[in-house]
């Protein structure tokens, strides 16, 4: 087995564990490999715009990275960590990185970006007229800076190859684990998870954020318990009537002020949160899709199977057959 060689970019005010996620990820699965083969699955390497120590957000530091310039031998994978974005524009304390990152495109079998790193690869032109995705609360400035980019602001990583955008900072771990299970298998990629006691699948096409608190985070607290309610009870009658009567408001006031409080309109809303709860039944369980309709609060599997094709383009079966847990 031919050893890939990793490169994680980082630079002063990176996140840590754009970095340490990935980094153990590789290093346990060329361990799991390593025990079969002569030669390990990855080699990892730590890089920067000038090598030497560095800093993170968080104050830690580390020590003898390698400047990117001083990389010697074929590079598999390229990884750019997140930060503050704006040291990659011009004058910024990483904007040295993106001729690097342009010549090394050319010749990697695959280049990716974690969290704000995403801004990395756009500032460079290489996002340009691909999907990609960043941190949920960076997506409008990435869409807006970098308007060529089609930014995916709900995906938890995008792969558009050979560019791959993941999320926000432990998105990374689930980004990582995808590749891994590209290039190694799902058992071994199965074993990592299990090691780090994560998900193998965490779909990339899933939510960064469930219905539910997306809500409760832009909602005032007698909404937010109105919420936090109706994801507790999604079987029950979630009519605007009903909730109007709940929080003592008239139907017509109570659906201009919910939309008001969580940019949905109440209909929206309990689909989105019945759906959130569908998809977790069908990733969790072996239930037939009529207990899984009910148990989500839709009417009857046709209701399911109209709302699952709507928001993701599968049916019940095939999303099931895609990220189901169930044997792992």
């Amino acid at each position: 087995m031919q050893t890939r060689t990793i490169v994680l970019v980082a630079f002063d005010g990176f996140l840590s564990l754009d970095v340490s996620g990935p980094w153990e990820v590789f290093s346990k699965a060329s361990r799991l490999v390593t025990a079969n083969h002569a030669h390990p699955a990855y080699r990892l390497v730590l890089a920067s715009p000038d090598g030497g120590t560095i800093i993170s957000s968080s104050g830690l530091r580390w020590a003898d990275s390698t400047a990117v310039a001083d990389i010697r031998g074929p590079i598999d994978t390229v990884l750019v960590s997140g930060g503050n974005a704006s040291v990659f524009e011009p004058g910024g304390a990483a904007a040295g990185l993106l001729p690097w990152l342009r010549r090394k495109a050319q010749t990697v079998r695959r280049m990716g970006s974690v969290c704000t790193g995403a801004f990395a690869l756009a500032a460079a032109g290489l996002l340009d007229g691909r999907r990609a995705t960043t941190h949920w609360n960076a997506c409008a400035q990435l869409a807006s800076t970098y308007p060529n980019v089609k930014v995916e602001p709900d995906a938890i990583y995008v792969a558009d190859p050979p560019f791959y955008c993941s999320a926000g900072i432990s998105a990374a771990i689930d980004l990582s684990l995808a590749l891994v299970e590209e290039d190694l298998g799902q058992p071994i990629a199965l074993s990592v998870a299990r090691d780090l006691v994560v998900y193998l699948r965490r779909p990339g096409g899933q939510s960064q954020f469930s219905a539910g608190l997306q809500a409760q985070m832009a909602a005032s607290h007698g909404f937010r318990n109105l919420i936090m309610w109706m994801v507790e009870h999604p079987r029950s009658d979630l009519s605007v009537a009903a909730l109007a009567e709940r929080m003592a408001l008239s139907e017509r006031h109570f659906a201009r002020q919910f939309r008001t409080e969580t940019g949905k309109t109440p209909a929206r809303f309990v689909e989105a949160l019945r759906l959130d709860q569908a998809k977790n039944h069908l990733e969790q369980t072996s239930w037939p899709l009529e207990r899984v309709a009910e148990r989500a609060g839709f009417g009857s599997v046709d209701s399911l199977q109209r709302s699952l094709r709507r928001h993701t383009g599968l049916t019940p079966e095939v999303y099931r057959q895609r990220f189901s847990k169930q044997g792992y």
